[in-house]
């Protein structure tokens, strides 16, 4: 009663005054209009739509109303709806949701970030009954060039050919405030780009009002094409979210209206394998069924990712020498022995193309430019190791791949996003190191 409360007395305040019905009619009404908004699709006129016609200031049974319409909300919900049914506290059981990162993830004795899973897992399923079946034009990307988890579903979407299947919004690269309403709240993160001349569109700094100005978009980056949010965080709270980690990449089901996955390692399986009566390259998959395959894959996987997909966040984040020191000799230990197995295959798990090759090489495209000087990783090259170099320029050179990096976002992102690392956001010029990529490479020849 609460939560209706506070979710309809604003929007309903005026008629009732006027109308005279009693609050508990009201409330009555208020939980009808609250079910039958969530069992109607987006995709056609809600069905909150009716209110009690005064009838001499009667209280009038409800089964004996006349009904008249007093507004239809559009097709696509707009933000300021979302708002107004989903606040900060907009969890189920009524609790403040408090907005994190991964910077208020760190272990407070050791000085060392302890990176906690996603929540939202749910899969896309050609399996009968399922909530998220497959479907072409149905399901819709959140990303970040510059995000590297992201990046992942970025690849496999061009390599799969799903571009007309799953449609894709790319958000601005620099972490800002997401509540400019709220002084007291001090969360960063992504927000979505402005376009056009208007008024409201200006140039931004960072979160601490140093650095730039930067433009408030960025080639690329486009509005929110679901509900009109200023950031991915309005996304989570109108889906209802309870966990406050508002991370990117988003699988978000445009029927439904919600999300389905914030997990990029579970995304890009989904777009490898669920999708392809759709995909214009069936034929490629990711993470074959062959069990010796997915074995040597999920091995790879397991060390890639915490010495160096996780392992530069690690040495970056530290907060005590000796988390640091742990976090760089043991990526430095698994750089190694990146370069010393490529060195006598191909691809990182065998002689076949798959996840763990995508998963690896999103993290050393931004090696150079952006870990090598940010995270403090520089105990390595990519550019001064053969092996990994010609590794990436076999992948930057697959079709599609090239149009999913973008360096000038990585950089623009990681050095002007968080202040208390890099004060005024100066962004280092760099060695170029994409130029490098479009170089030809030997990998065919192992």
């Amino acid at each position: 009663e609460k939560m209706l409360r506070n979710i309809y007395t604003p929007l309903l305040s005026s008629h009732l005054m006027f109308l005279k019905v009693r609050q508990a009619t009201a409330l009555s009404f208020a939980a009808s209009s609250f079910r039958n908004f969530h069992s109607a699709p987006f995709s056609t006129p809600l069905a909150i739509s009716t209110i009690f016609q005064e009838r001499g200031g009667e209280d009038v049974p409800a089964s004996n109303q006349k009904l008249r319409p007093i507004f239809q909300p559009p097709t696509r919900p707009s933000f300021a709806m979302s708002k107004a049914l989903f606040s900060t506290k907009g969890g189920d059981d009524g609790k403040t949701v408090v907005a994190r990162t991964a910077l208020d993830e760190m272990d407070e004795k050791t000085g060392e970030l302890k990176r906690s899973e996603s929540v939202w897992r749910n899969s896309i399923s050609s399996e009968e009954g399922s909530r998220f079946p497959p479907e072409a034009g149905r399901y819709h990307l959140f990303v970040a060039y510059a995000c590297p988890w992201a990046h992942r579903t970025l690849i496999v979407r061009a390599l799969k050919g799903l571009e007309d299947v799953v449609s894709v919004t790319v958000v601005h690269p620099i972490f800002q405030k997401t509540k400019l309403d709220d002084p007291n709240d001090t969360h960063t993160g992504w927000i979505f780009g402005k376009d056009g001349d208007g008024d409201d569109v200006t140039s931004l700094v960072n979160a601490q009002g140093l650095g730039g100005p930067f433009p408030a978009c960025y080639p690329g980056n486009e509005p929110d094409p679901i509900i009109n949010a200023a950031s991915v965080r309005d996304l989570y709270q109108y889906a209802r979210d309870t966990n406050g980690k508002y991370t990117v990449p988003i699988l978000w089901d445009k029927k439904a209206n919600t999300i389905v996955n914030n997990e990029s390692a579970e995304i890009i399986r989904m777009l490898s394998s669920q999708f392809n009566e759709f995909a214009k390259n069936p034929e490629l998959d990711f993470y074959p069924e062959d069990k010796d395959i997915r074995e040597a894959i999920d091995a790879v996987n397991d060390w890639v990712y915490t010495s160096l997909n996780n392992g530069v966040y690690r040495c970056g984040f530290a907060q005590a020498q000796g988390a640091y020191d742990t976090a760089i000799d043991e990526l430095t230990a698994a750089f190694d022995k990146a370069a010393s197995i490529l060195e006598k295959q191909r691809y990182i798990a065998g002689d076949t193309f798959t996840e763990a090759d995508i998963r690896l090489f999103v993290t050393l495209l931004r090696f150079d430019e952006v870990y090598t000087v940010y995270f403090k990783t520089n105990t390595r090259s990519v550019a001064t190791t053969p092996s990994l170099l010609n590794y990436c320029r076999d992948i930057y050179q697959m079709e599609g791949v090239a149009d999913t990096c973008n360096m000038e976002q990585i950089k623009t992102h990681y050095y002007c996003s968080h202040p208390h690392l890099n004060k005024f956001s100066i962004i280092p010029r760099g060695g170029n190191f994409e130029e490098l990529l479009k170089q030809p490479h030997d990998r065919d020849t192992l």
